[in-house]
């Protein structure tokens, strides 16, 4: 796959070809240990026939969440819930070692479903997360993911990352189109129709997606609003102009442009419509993203030979290598937390491209990411505790997600055609 910094490198006006191109075990979420995490209990939700199917569907999609968010174990082995008999059940499920006790009831009157969901305090006997959510048969796997989140919140005290999105490009029209998908790889939405290259989807934090397409035959940035269901220019006709990033306050985008001698890296102001260019050298630069503060960006520049990772202070342009020995380097993506960036690189000609942490000391490099495959495009989870990312190491270029550590490296979603530059929401 043509790096994108190779792009802008080569500024084509049309897009280098992405090639396409395998190996894990996906690797099963369970408890470091026996009892290592508190465990739920879980019995099966309470419905009639006519809500059974969805109360099952519930009752799946919080299960599988609360096992993915690695807080909890899940234990199914005790009684049915009994409302009448409380007293009793949370005894029974705190003798089979739950801490929790987690019960559901789901009902219909058309056309809406109510689930109600109560999470019990088995040392306490109290009652953590009583809650009831309503809507329709299309908005129920949301539903269990706003409630796996907000269980997870009220348990731990931390972000859930369940009702979150992936967006990315996929070309199994035989076009590049913006895709985007849940987290859990359900849920697949179409959503663009450029018939031409697009890519590079940009989340902001109030929904809006921002992307790069050829649709009017340059490479301009668009955006998607999600709420209003419209898409709209905001760079156009002004050469090269790669989306990399928006700021946390989304007033500002962060892009690569040809508009000088060389690519660089430019801020352009959403509310006056006007741009700055930060980097001004004699070298390429381009792949720039934001810090979670907004005060610096990560980028890739070949100032000093071959494409390496840099940091810029906004406020006073201060500029630092963070990598020096990378053959090459692309995609810098800054951590919620704002300890790491992650990117992707190689380290000797021809060798497949790999997924890396730097510190922002440059001191500490991880590889998470080694024989399998070529593997590029890694974005952080919003709590900053995984990372998703395309790899070709099963013969085409999908998307995985694994743990910011490199384990459990597993499918997204068995997707038709190839995948490209997923960037996950907020």
């Amino acid at each position: 796959m043509k790096k994108l910094f190779t792009l802008a490198l080569f500024i084509a006006l049309a897009l280098p070809a992405f090639s396409a191109p395998k190996t894990d075990v996906y690797i099963g979420i369970t408890s470091v240990g026996k009892n290592h995490l508190p465990a739920i209990g879980m019995p099966a939700f309470e419905a009639d026939a006519q809500s059974a199917d969805a109360a099952e569907l519930v009752r799946n999609v919080l299960r599988a969440d609360l096992l993915f968010a690695r807080y909890f174990d899940i234990n199914e082995e005790g009684p049915d819930f009994n409302a009448k008999k409380l007293s009793q059940t949370m005894t029974a499920w705190a003798k089979a070692k739950a801490s929790y006790l987690l019960a559901g009831e789901v009902s219909y009157a058309e056309p809406y479903y109510t689930i109600k969901i109560y999470v019990y305090d088995l040392a306490t006997r109290k009652p953590v997360f009583p809650k009831a959510f309503k809507g329709t048969k299309n908005s129920l796997r949301r539903l269990a993911h706003i409630a796996a989140d907000q269980i997870t919140n009220a348990l731990t005290g931390k972000r859930g990352i369940a009702d979150t999105k992936i967006a990315f490009s996929n070309n199994s029209t035989k076009h590049k189109e913006i895709y985007m998908v849940d987290y859990d790889g359900e849920n697949m939405q179409k959503l663009t129709s450029d018939k031409s290259i697009a890519l590079l989807p940009r989340w902001s934090k109030d929904g809006r997606i921002y992307y790069t397409t050829y649709k009017y035959r340059n490479p301009d940035i668009f955006a998607i609003d999600l709420k209003a269901g419209k898409i709209a220019p905001v760079i156009i006709r002004g050469g090269l102009s790669l989306i990399g990033g928006v700021s946390p306050d989304g007033k500002a985008l962060v892009f690569t442009s040809s508009g000088g001698s060389n690519p660089s890296i430019y801020i352009y102001n959403l509310e006056t419509h006007t741009k700055q260019r930060i980097t001004n050298k004699t070298s390429v630069d381009g792949s720039p993203s934001y810090s979670p503060d907004g005060k610096y960006i990560t980028f890739v520049s070949n100032r000093a030979g071959n494409p390496q990772i840099y940091v810029m202070e906004l406020a006073t342009g201060k500029t630092r290598a963070l990598t020096k020995d990378f053959n090459w380097s692309d995609s810098p993506q800054w951590s919620p937390t704002g300890e790491w960036i992650v990117f992707s690189g190689r380290e000797a000609p021809y060798h497949p491209m790999d997924i890396f942490l730097v510190d922002l000391t440059g001191t500490q490099l991880r590889r998470l990411t080694t024989d399998a495959g070529s593997n590029e495009d890694p974005t952080w989870s919003p709590d900053g505790r995984f990372i998703a990312f395309t790899t070709t190491r099963n013969g085409k270029r999908e998307l995985y997600l694994m743990d910011m550590d490199g384990s459990a490296p597993h499918l997204l979603a068995d997707l038709p055609g190839d995948s490209f530059t997923p960037h996950w929401s907020f």
